[in-house]
């Protein structure tokens, strides 16, 4: 890495020095959210992260999912403790959903993921199919 790139070049990307990239920052944060029982300040964050990240790298990705609409917070001494809107099944299922409304050929996209399903999933998938009813 040249040393005229600042920090906020070298936050998204994944590099030699171990770095990670802000969305796996974002899925690190939202997984130690997603397994806590309750709302989490920064610092409680901070410890159930693996890795040595930095506190306010920590306080700065909470802000970004709070301006997106992803966690909510509430006053908790001098800071904030935050919490997911959603629970990981539908955050993801929300994901799934957007990706496939931005594709141009729904049919192609969804050939394509069906393709690459494990049995299992398959099987999970038509049976999930089969209970749901069509609207």
């Amino acid at each position: 890495m040249s040393g005229d790139q600042g920090p906020a070049d070298r936050a998204g990307q994944a590099g030699a020095a171990g770095r990670r990239a802000r969305g796996e920052l974002e899925s690190a944060v939202l997984a130690a959210l997603w397994s806590a029982t309750g709302p989490l300040t920064s610092a409680q964050v901070n410890e159930r992260i693996a890795g040595d990240l930095a506190y306010t790298t920590v306080l700065t990705i909470l802000s970004r999912l709070y301006d997106k609409g992803i966690l909510t917070r509430e006053r908790s001494g001098r800071g904030y403790a935050y919490a997911p809107v959603q629970d990981e099944a539908a955050h993801t299922a929300e994901q799934m959903r957007s990706l496939l409304e931005g594709g141009h050929d729904r049919a192609a996209v969804l050939s394509r993921f069906v393709s690459e399903l494990s049995s299992s999933d398959e099987q999970l998938l038509l049976r999930l199919l089969s209970e749901h009813p069509a609207p």
